[in-house]
């Protein structure tokens, strides 16, 4: 288990006043295993052990669950890339977007479950404040994002007037790149083959911003 996902960590034991993060820790725990798909109301509160009628009270429906599930799921996304931006923080202007590329493949190789579903609800990407969806920063991924090709900016390997709209080219190359290693014709390639060619992605990415 990844060091990012320690804190969405399912507890074993519950406490009266608590079932609604115990309801979620089940709902995280459910889209681990299975991805957005398996995150079921009903399985929720089965595990939890207690009737449907209690768990409404804190998701009213299924899709209100996988919201709180994808939001964790996000969060935990987050802190795995402050945590490797923080290993990369003396490595020149061009650290922080290697740092984001590799986390984020990382995530999607070690927690594909928790990676499609926190891609899985459609939400916009640059909306803030939301602390469900951050990191320890308070920043999301995106923001996050933000922050390494600003950096590059800074240190001169981006120019200025380049820098509006790298983030969706970013992304889309990395993304794509773990999409298609998850569930597409890449899904024979082994960990150490999807790390080498994301690292060739993140030096095409960086060449072309």
């Amino acid at each position: 288990m990844t060091d990012a996902a320690d804190q969405i960590r399912p507890r074993r034991t519950y406490h009266h006043g608590d079932l609604r993060q115990t309801l979620l820790d089940a709902g995280i725990a459910l889209a681990r295993g299975g991805g957005p798909d398996a995150v079921v109301l009903r399985e929720a509160t089965r595990r939890a052990g207690v009737v449907p009628n209690a768990a409404y009270r804190h998701f009213a429906s299924r899709h209100a669950l996988l919201q709180a599930v994808r939001s964790a799921a996000l969060a935990a996304l987050a802190v795995a890339m402050e945590k490797e931006l923080a290993r990369w923080r003396d490595g020149g202007p061009s650290a922080s977007m290697r740092a984001f590329g590799t986390a984020y493949l990382r995530f999607a190789l070690t927690e594909p479950g928790l990676f499609r579903t926190a891609f899985s609800v459609p939400g916009d990407p640059e909306a803030g404040g939301s602390p469900a969806k951050a990191g320890r920063s308070g920043l999301n991924p995106f923001q996050l994002l933000g922050v390494a090709l600003d950096r590059m900016v800074d240190g001169g390997m981006l120019p200025p007037e380049r820098r509006p709209g790298a983030e969706y080219v970013a992304w889309s190359a990395v993304h794509g790149l773990a999409m298609l290693v998850l569930e597409g014709p890449l899904r024979r390639f082994t960990r150490v083959e999807a790390r080498q060619i994301g690292q060739r992605v993140l030096d095409m990415v960086e060449k072309g911003l």
